[in-house]
């Protein structure tokens, strides 16, 4: 339920308004626009009397929202959302690039690619240290050496810090990881989110291999749910009957959901297509489509690549990309 408040009201008579709220077993989310002033009502809202809520005289319109998403809702909170990832803005007009390995393999490699793509205009750095992978024989990384290896990283180049987890028993270990990630495969391991939820950290929350958009805000709504709204939406592509890529990447996906939320939108060009000479393209599509940031996997010896060389780019190729994508933007 949202109920918007007329233009000019007090303070002192809106405070009043969400303590009387609270009192109705419903938590309220207070939104501040230019004109008025939004308050999203969380909870059992049939405690509430509407029309009692409707008739006082500071209130302009009361509105149910019908989607069982609701603090992911647009209409709950007007204005984009901006997260701030330890000085890194993603969302309301600020546009980030995350950039590096699918794979923490050794000290030189992780710290090389991270000096390589900050220096082509990467803001954040990525790479996986516990990898979910199909085959139980493939390379699972190298787990709690890996995030060391990520922090070492951080601290030769400045850049915040990105990657992926897989159990919430592992969340001590990330206390100075900067962007949580969830994998596709954990978009709806609702035990974890409810975990990530009671955390104030940055979450970027990747959609699932066949979820649809409304099961993505949902997974989304569990994280908001427990107080943590700092979450960035990513898209990776999904499962379709395709088989010439690895996943069919949906770019409708970042209009829509500009419409239907205020939370930032990223797109993964790398696992959606799963070849290396598609990223470039598919990069540029997603920056005109309006995306909040990119995701490219970059590897300085992808052929090597313990994970996922066939999509990675070489520093090189990251460097044009980059410049390609710069010009995209600067255009729209």
């Amino acid at each position: 339920m949202i109920a918007v408040i007329k233009q000019g009201v007090p303070e002192t008579q809106i405070d009043n308004l969400v303590n009387w709220l609270e009192t109705q077993s419903v938590s309220v989310h207070r939104s501040q626009g230019v004109y008025n002033t939004v308050l999203g009502l969380v909870g059992d809202t049939t405690h509430v009397d509407i029309e009692l809520l409707q008739n006082l005289e500071i209130v302009e319109t009361v509105t149910r929202i019908s989607e069982p998403f609701k603090s992911a809702n647009r209409k709950f909170h007007p204005k984009d959302t901006v997260v701030d990832v330890s000085g890194v803005k993603v969302g309301g007009g600020h546009f980030a690039m995350i950039a590096g390995p699918c794979s923490v393999e050794s000290r030189e490699q992780i710290i090389e690619i991270a000096k390589q793509v900050k220096q082509s205009g990467a803001t954040l750095l990525r790479g996986g240290a516990f990898k979910p992978r199909t085959s139980p024989y493939d390379f699972q990384g190298l787990a709690a050496d890996g995030l060391e290896l990520l922090k070492e990283a951080k601290k030769e180049t400045g850049m915040p810090i990105v990657t992926e987890i897989m159990n919430a028993n592992h969340l001590p270990l990330f206390e100075d990881v900067d962007l949580i990630q969830v994998g596709a495969r954990n978009m709806q391991n609702f035990e974890l989110l409810k975990e990530l939820g009671r955390i104030r950290k940055p979450i970027l929350l990747k959609r699932g291999l066949a979820n649809t958009m409304k099961e993505w805000l949902m997974s989304a709504e569990y994280i908001m749910a427990g107080g943590n709204e700092q979450i960035i939406l990513c898209e990776r592509g999904i499962r379709t009957y395709e088989t010439y890529t690895r996943n069919t990447l949906d770019l409708s996906a970042v209009p829509m959901l500009h419409e239907l939320t205020h939370l930032p939108v990223m797109v993964d060009p790398s696992h959606a297509s799963g070849i290396n000479w598609m990223v470039k393209p598919m990069a540029m599509a997603a920056a005109a489509a309006g995306a909040d940031g990119l995701m490219i996997e970059v590897h300085n010896d992808p052929k090597h690549a313990l994970c996922d060389g066939a999509q990675s780019l070489t520093p090189e190729q990251f460097d044009d990309v980059a410049k390609r994508v710069k010009h995209i933007r600067e255009a729209i």
